[in-house]
């Protein structure tokens, strides 16, 4: 798959700070309908590749493309597109966060609809329907007028997937959305990513969860001190790593899954 066919293209992504290099000329292409783990030991960069490519962080180098429009700014000249504009842009990379990132004063619904309106445009007649089916498809239409905080972490992490949904995005990306939870609520995030993913959204997923990684994403990355340092499927990794580390945490990964 060339950058042209591609749903997201990366090149060369580079990202330092305070004179630390944290990711190193990264590049690679994601289909639509795909599902993309990251993984890597803690600090390898997973979290800041995710950032910078909806430009919550500004990358130092390299191009971010999306449906073959650059990311964050004017490729000809440089400039940083409207305010409007990379609204826009990163409502369509939807993110979903480790810790929920919900505002505690606004119920469920209007978590839910206020991006749709404030950047889409759309009506509150129009933006309300849409919500509370995205909520009934993942068991929380009953809760709709209920505060965050009377929420489970689980049911929380639901809604910010939620509020993603509602953006339309052509792909979402996901930091860890099960790290902050008690081991109890993960198994409900991740049924709601799995239905996801059998449904054909594209994600982009950072986890510890391995085996949501080898049996849900159909590739996986794997990043190691700022570098993309091996990619394949799940069973591509297994049978031949680029070398000792990526076989080391690999082969550690899967023996624990088989153990659970």
């Amino acid at each position: 798959m060339d950058a042209q066919q591609a749903l997201l293209s990366v090149e060369g992504l580079g990202k330092s700070f305070r004179g630390r290099e944290v990711l190193l000329d990264i590049s690679f292409n994601v289909a639509r309908a795909e599902v993309i783990g990251l993984i890597g030991r803690s600090g390898s960069g997973k979290s800041t590749l995710l950032r910078c490519l909806n430009m919550l962080e500004q990358p130092d180098a390299g191009l971010v493309r999306l449906k073959g429009d650059t990311v964050g700014f004017h490729e000809a000249t440089r400039k940083p597109l409207p305010a409007r504009a990379m609204a826009r842009q990163r409502a369509a990379m939807g993110m979903v966060f480790q810790h929920f990132n919900l505002w505690p004063h606004r119920t469920v619904l209007q978590n839910v609809i206020e991006g749709p309106m404030a950047v889409l445009g759309l009506s509150r007649e129009q933006a309300v329907p849409q919500a509370m089916a995205i909520l009934e498809n993942i068991g929380l239409a009953t809760r709709a007028d209920t505060y965050p905080v009377t929420l489970s972490g689980g049911q929380q992490q639901r809604v910010s997937i939620a509020r993603a949904l509602a953006m339309q995005p052509s792909l979402i990306l996901f930091d860890e959305p099960t790290s902050a939870l008690d081991p109890e609520l993960v198994t409900e995030v991740l049924a709601v990513m799995t239905d996801l993913a059998r449904s054909g959204t594209t994600m982009l997923v950072v986890t510890h969860e391995m085996r949501f990684a080898f049996e849900v994403c159909h590739r996986i990355f794997y990043l190691e001190q700022g570098r993309l340092a091996d990619q394949g499927t799940p069973a591509e990794l297994l049978q031949r790593p680029a070398d000792a580390s990526v076989s080391t945490f690999i082969g550690q990964a899967f023996r624990e899954l088989k153990r659970a």
